[in-house]
């Protein structure tokens, strides 16, 4: 089974769509998607389809749903290999039927994944090879592991899926780990020099996460660094007028202390700065932001 949620929900068993058109059916392959080989409590899914006011048959929906999935499971394994069983079981393993793939248990349901492939578990592991490379001073290699993260992505989490309250918080949560591997290819890609080449995607980030600070402060790095002070510096006005006025706070302190190194930054930082890697935006110990102009 290959499945992928970094976007629109797509999910083919050997090689064919079970993804119902549905909207509740949907929601439900979704969640059990998103959990792939493990265990999704019936009542995680009645709460996504219901939101906190269930039916006094929503158990009985709920099997309905499953059982419009399992046909749609059983049809795509009569049109598959004949005799295939788990993905690595060898020739002689016994097919998989419908209930193999989606799975009662004690409590809720299991959609197996047969060894296929999870978009999601994917980007999991190239991020976090992606960190550590970080973490190890190997900022080309984590340039190219979160890079190869990121291209999982086609667009927002479950994109097409019309989500529930469980959906809606693995969404935003989905939305801050591509958010985090983000900051880090860009902090990267900052290490190496790069920051001419950042400026066309850092105007459209600013523009579309309007109060995400280090976004901004990567982007007037990126901007001091390729001779444009003044736009760096406007960077941090506009950034400071929308956190004043939208949310009544000022700049961390480590933006203030970029804006205040920019302003007294001589004509001659300028090449030392974009000087090549070694010169990116740094986490102290405590994980502050600092950043070097």
């Amino acid at each position: 089974m290959d499945i992928d949620v970094l976007g629109a929900l797509a999910v083919r068993e050997n090689g064919l769509s079970i993804t119902p058109t549905a909207p509740k059916p949907r929601q439900v392959l979704a969640l059990l998607a998103l959990h792939a080989d493990q265990v999704v409590p019936v009542s995680a899914l009645i709460e996504e389809l219901w939101a906190g006011e269930p039916p006094r048959s929503a158990r009985t929906t709920l099997q309905t749903y499953v059982l419009q999935l399992r046909a749609l499971i059983a049809t795509a394994l009569e049109h598959g290999p004949a005799g295939a069983g788990p993905a690595g079981a060898g020739p002689d393993a016994p097919a998989r039927t419908a209930k193999d793939v989606l799975v009662t248990l004690p409590g809720g349901y299991l959609l197996s994944s047969g060894g296929g492939t999870l978009d999601v578990r994917e980007f999991d592991r190239l991020a976090g090879t992606g960190y550590r490379a970080m973490d190890a001073g190997d900022f080309a290699g984590a340039a190219r592991l979160l890079r190869d993260a990121l291209a999982l992505w086609s667009g927002p989490a479950f994109a097409d899926v019309t989500g529930g309250v469980q959906l809606d918080m693995e969404t935003r949560r989905l939305e801050e780990t591509r958010l985090c591997a983000l900051d880090q290819r860009i902090e990267a890609d900052l290490r190496l020099g790069r920051h001419r080449e950042l400026l066309a995607e850092l105007t459209v980030l600013a523009s579309r996460y309007r109060t995400h600070e280090n976004l901004h402060g990567q982007f007037m790095l990126a901007l001091h660094r390729s001779g444009r002070r003044g736009e760096a510096l406007d960077v941090y006005q506009r950034l400071r007028g929308t956190l004043v006025r939208e949310l009544g706070l000022e700049p961390s302190v480590a933006l203030r202390r970029l804006q205040r190194s920019i302003l007294m930054a001589g004509p001659e930082s300028l090449a030392e700065a974009g000087s090549g890697p070694g010169s990116g935006s740094v986490a102290d110990s405590g994980g502050e932001r600092l950043v070097r102009v």
